[in-house]
């Protein structure tokens, strides 16, 4: 597998777009990459929890939770489930919580902040539609490429050596 690192990709693509640098690294995976799909849901993790029981096929779920810091969207079951069926990462524009389990699970995971509370779950929510956070608006079939330096965004997958 190819070593993400992401001021190497900024020095070579300088195309590339940059997430404001709000996020924490989370997850096992330190640095992650994959074709983005979206949800955009707000303190309701159903559409997140829908997703990650899906086949990821290596893709980064970026998930546009309006940045609310008063529940978390992602915790040590989903974060199970979402490794489990073959995704990459997810971008929290949210919380996580079980922040200890999620530093062992093999999955990229970045995030505003750490939150104990769960979210609802009204089955609200969108899927595979464009987001907008961090400055960058994310597409389904984009690229994202994180690690501890940040987050960016290729129109396409990027040729890394």
């Amino acid at each position: 597998m190819t070593t993400i690192v992401t001021p190497d990709i900024c020095d070579a693509y300088p195309e590339v777009a940059i997430l404001e640098p709000l996020f924490v690294n989370f997850g096992g995976l330190e640095a992650f990459c994959g074709p983005v799909r979206t949800v955009k849901c707000f303190e309701d993790n159903s559409r997140v929890k829908e997703a990650v029981s899906e086949p990821g096929d290596g893709a980064v779920l970026v998930v546009d939770a309006g940045g609310s810091t008063r529940c978390a969207m992602l915790g040590d079951m989903l974060a199970e489930k979402a490794a489990g069926n073959g995704w990459a990462g997810v971008v929290m524009y949210g919380c996580v919580r079980d922040v200890d389990d999620l530093a062992e699970t093999e999955l990229g995971i970045q995030a505003l902040a750490a939150h104990p509370r769960k979210s609802d779950k009204r089955g609200e929510g969108q899927r595979d539609v464009p987001v907008s956070f961090a400055g960058v608006t994310l597409e389904p079939g984009q690229w994202l490429y994180a690690d501890n330096n940040g987050i960016l965004v290729a129109e396409q997958r990027l040729a890394l050596d």
